[in-house]
């Protein structure tokens, strides 16, 4: 793995929860595995009016209940003083100029090594700045036009380094709020600055599938509508709205998981062979097929969609549940889904007539995230005596137990043809003995690298909103009767199962290995 240039990264919402259970675990891990530069430096920015020795200790607390990487003492003294920490009001013009400051005076001093300024890696700490946005979404454009009034877009013009902008999701609400942030943003940076953040493309399963596609001969040649039956796609959830019911009931299950894991996931399943691997080769295939999904009518949206909301039930560890309308911040007349189903459509050589199931919701039996592609069965004419037998499946489990099993069939040993499914499993923690780092390790070594590959580009969000937008519209015009209940801890609505066996299908998972 190459090591970046000097460079600095300045994590804006530095006192958040995302801060804490990810991003510092994360460059700690990076810190830990020699993968950073010699010099580089982390500053939090935050209103809190912390000194830089109070948010060290509050985010080595963070590193030692979040992160798997042990944390040795005199390493992290080393760590330590590269975390500063920046108090600012993010509307304030003013803690923009002073950060400027703060990265100047990173700069060498008399006596250090670096005879030469201009050649001094201690320059590349104040030119080289990565942007983390680890803020509410409404800031987004705020800190990015303050960012832009105090310099910093202009950075990778000066020939002495680069300034690059990392924004977590959402990446707005639907299509004209999508829209309105890529024209606040391009004001000031351009797209080759901009790395939209989603973390399940830094799961390793993930990346492994443009692998498992394009390595393999055995593979692709069956990867299209003459051999695949249909698709499976279920990203489930064991926990509610976990007190986030004011910002989820503005959001819902297909704003919050569709419109970008899922997508992300579908993409990725569907998208033609990439010119190159190189990040835009990779990212024009995925636009690619997402541009090539079918439209959803609003009339169709009763066959084609299930939405529900969670009510009162027992979850699989015995608690009891409320129901969605109980959580604290939710309107008791909301029609906010918490579950979603659809079926959907690509229109294009390879995926003609070929349904792709998506699945996703809170309060489910397991948390499971797993694609599930499905062949198509053999002729019912050699074994027809042996009964009805399984056709094919290929599963890719994202999380937990990442890996990958295929399902044929067997014989069953004995006198009598009797023929039974087989998995052949596949399990990262079984097979390496190398860790699997966190998504965000990835991801944030990759934006520093300047590697766009697993980023998302803004013509990918605006043909995934662009395709959810009328389903969106129309779900605002229906009322509480089509909206399907189901109990906490079970695996969604019935007319979710309705959906599936009206074209003869089932829900499926297969079960993974558990972890060493």
């Amino acid at each position: 793995m190459a090591k970046t240039t000097p460079f600095t990264l300045v994590i804006f919402g530095a006192t958040g929860d995302l801060t804490r259970r990810k991003l510092i675990p994360a460059v700690w891990s990076l810190y830990r595995q020699n993968l950073l530069p010699e010099e580089f430096r982390v500053i939090g920015f935050a209103r809190r009016e912390w000194t830089d020795d109070v948010f060290r200790d509050r985010m080595k607390e963070a590193v030692t209940e979040f992160s798997d990487c042990p944390l040795d003492e005199e390493e992290w003294r080393g760590f330590a003083r590269c975390v500063h920490y920046h108090c600012s009001e993010f509307d304030q013009i003013e803690g923009y100029r002073d950060l400027r400051l703060k990265l100047e005076s990173f700069e060498a001093e008399p006596g250090d090594a670096c005879t030469n300024w201009e050649t001094c890696c201690k320059t590349e700490l104040r030119h080289s700045v990565l942007f983390y946005l680890a803020t509410q979404p409404g800031q987004f454009s705020l800190v990015i036009d303050k960012l832009r009034q105090a310099g910093f877009h202009s950075a990778h013009r000066s020939g002495q380094g680069w300034a690059r902008i990392i924004i977590e999701k959402p990446f707005g609400t639907d299509l004209a709020s999508a829209l309105k942030m890529n024209r606040e943003i391009s004001k000031g940076f351009s797209e080759n600055q901009i790395y939209r953040i989603d973390h399940y493309l830094g799961k390793e399963t993930v990346q492994n599938l443009l692998v498992f596609r394009f390595a393999n001969s055995l593979f692709e040649p069956l990867w299209n509508g003459h051999f695949i039956d249909h698709v499976q796609i279920t990203v489930s959830e064991t926990v509610g709205v976990e007190g986030r019911g004011g910002y989820y009931d503005q959001s819902g299950a297909i704003r919050d998981i569709v419109q970008n894991h899922v997508m992300q996931l579908l993409a990725l399943v569907a998208m033609e062979p990439p010119v190159s691997l190189k990040g835009d080769d990779i990212r024009d295939a995925k636009v690619q097929a997402i541009r090539s999904l079918r439209p959803i009518p609003e009339d169709c949206l009763n066959q084609q969609i299930v939405r529900a909301q969670y009510t009162r039930g027992v979850l699989p560890d015995g608690r009891e549940a409320k129901g969605y309308l109980e959580e604290e911040g939710i309107d008791p007349k909301s029609i906010t889904e918490t579950y979603a189903a659809l079926k959907v459509q690509i229109d294009n050589w390879r995926w003609a007539g070929v349904p792709f199931y998506i699945r996703t919701g809170k309060y489910l039996p397991v948390r499971i995230t797993e694609i599930g592609i499905h062949f198509k069965p053999v002729p019912n004419v050699l074994f027809n005596s042996a009964g009805q037998m399984q056709p094919n499946m290929l599963a890719l489990r994202i999380q937990p137990n990442e890996g990958i099993a295929l399902q044929f069939q067997v014989k069953e040993p004995g006198p009598a043809m009797k023929i039974e499914p087989y998995k052949m499993r596949f399990a990262y923690a079984e097979s390496f003995d190398s860790r699997s780092p966190e998504a965000y390790e990835r991801l944030i070594l990759d934006a520093a690298l300047g590697d766009t590959t697993l980023f998302i580009r803004n013509d990918e969000v605006e043909a995934a909103w662009r395709f959810l937008d009328p389903v969106l519209r129309g779900c605002l015009g229906q009322n509480r009767d089509t909206l399907a209940g189901y109990p906490a801890g079970s695996w969604g609505p019935l007319a979710a199962d309705e959906l599936l066996e009206r074209d003869g299908h089932q829900w499926e998972l297969v079960r993974m290995p558990a972890r060493k």
